[in-house]
């Protein structure tokens, strides 16, 4: 389950109201959210955001407990995000949702090609290879469904 992507680096305690502001979650249309994610951060950054990865600094997520920031990442088209650390209930919701995210530090540049393999737990960032803690088997079931209700369907 390899992504690639190019990079879009960002940094530490990005949280959920920096993901997606509490004023677009009215609608329950996600490509809305979708447009306006990280608008509070960078209003240009949405449209980057299509076939990237997202490599932040730690605690990301963290903040409200909201799944729809997790939903709007990968409505924007998303394919993974890299940090140090997550929010618990970020990272779980990033998993449930079908967002691949990956535990480690890597140094990046705006732009720079990144491949991750969660699966492996491997990142290589312009040439440079990193190792994240792999995502436990179930987890990379979950992902590989494109989230949990998905899962479960398929269990059914």
């Amino acid at each position: 389950m390899k992504v690639e992507g190019p990079a879009v680096c960002l940094g530490a305690d990005i949280d959920t109201d920096l993901v997606i502001a509490g004023r677009y979650l009215r609608t329950k249309d996600r490509s809305v959210w979708a447009t306006h994610v990280f608008e509070d951060l960078d209003p240009a950054l949405a449209p980057r955001l299509s076939g990237a990865i997202v490599i932040a600094g730690k605690n990301f997520g963290c903040g409200s407990s909201r799944e729809q920031a997790a939903i709007a990442l990968r409505e924007a088209g998303v394919r993974c995000v890299i940090a140090p650390s997550f929010a618990r209930i970020f990272f779980r919701n990033a998993i449930n949702t079908g967002l691949p995210v990956m535990e480690c530090a890597c140094p990046c540049t705006e732009g720079e090609r990144v491949a991750a393999d969660p699966a492996s737990g491997t990142i290589e960032v312009g040439g440079r290879v990193y190792l994240a803690r792999p995502l436990s088997p179930r987890m990379l079931e979950i992902l590989s469904a494109g989230g949990l209700v998905e899962y479960w369907r398929r269990k059914q």
